[in-house]
């Protein structure tokens, strides 16, 4: 398990409070009014928005709030034009890439921000295009194992056109192309299989081993930056032993 998997299960294994939840319906706001400003407010014609607004509604977001952040990007709210997608990338600690994808009203605050992270953590900041190259764009479905007949799953998001199922720490994670990712999605859903996270992500095309001196920093870094209010999500492409895994995120 590494990259991305590796840090969705750390985040996995955090405990979500009132705070964070408030922090999280932000973020998810500004997803789906920047999904809706560049694709349209309908979710059906909009896979982008379709997806924010899912991610939304699993963080139990009130339907208010999500029609009003489709509004503000539609065209309904005089702020929505000052939000814009912004990429970091940089290395951190062992010489691991890291992408951020950021939606800020503020580039140059968040900037600053995301390069003094980059710089208190052993890490730097780069120039665009220096580790993007290393990923891809991919779509990623969890089903939790131990609630579903793994074959039967297998056999309906194959049958749907993904193109890897992995089962691997008690989850099927399936893999497809990004664009496939909701037509995949509906299909498990119509099989009555119950999905833990389905997202668009950036996975590695190499990972780095990352040892136990670095492994503490990092995962620091990448928590940091992850719970900056402007910051989407961030992509990386680690790869830590379970014990090491164990030791740092008790």
């Amino acid at each position: 398990m590494s990259g991305h998997s590796k840090w969705a299960s750390i985040k996995h294994k955090k405990a979500a409070t009132d705070a964070k939840r408030g922090k999280l319906f932000t973020k998810l706001a500004r997803a789906i009014t920047v999904a809706a400003r560049e694709g349209g407010g309908d979710p059906d014609g909009n896979p982008a928005l379709g997806l924010a607004i899912q991610k939304a509604k699993e963080a139990s977001m009130p339907k208010d709030n999500i029609g009003r952040a489709i509004d503000r990007g539609t065209g309904e709210g005089a702020d929505a034009d000052a939000i814009e997608r912004v990429l970091y990338e940089g290395y951190g600690p062992g010489g691991v890439a890291i992408l951020v994808e950021a939606m800020t009203d503020n580039r140059n605050r968040t900037g600053s921000d995301v390069r003094h992270a980059f710089d208190r953590h052993g890490g730097n900041l780069g120039e665009p295009g220096s580790v993007s190259y290393l990923f891809e764009k991919r779509g990623l479905i969890v089903v939790l194992a131990d609630r579903v007949d793994e074959d039967e799953v297998m056999l309906v998001a194959i049958e749907a056109g993904a193109e890897d199922v992995e089962v691997a720490d008690g989850e099927l994670r399936i893999e497809t192309v990004a664009g496939e990712l909701q037509v995949i999605q509906a299909a498990l859903l119509e099989a009555a299989v119950k999905v833990a996270s389905a997202e668009i992500a950036m996975v590695p095309s190499t990972t780095v081993t990352v040892e136990s001196d670095k492994a503490a920093t990092l995962i620091k870094l990448i928590d940091l930056l992850d719970d900056h209010d402007d910051v989407d999500s961030v992509h990386a492409n680690f790869d830590i032993s379970d014990e090491v895994l164990e030791q740092i995120t008790r």
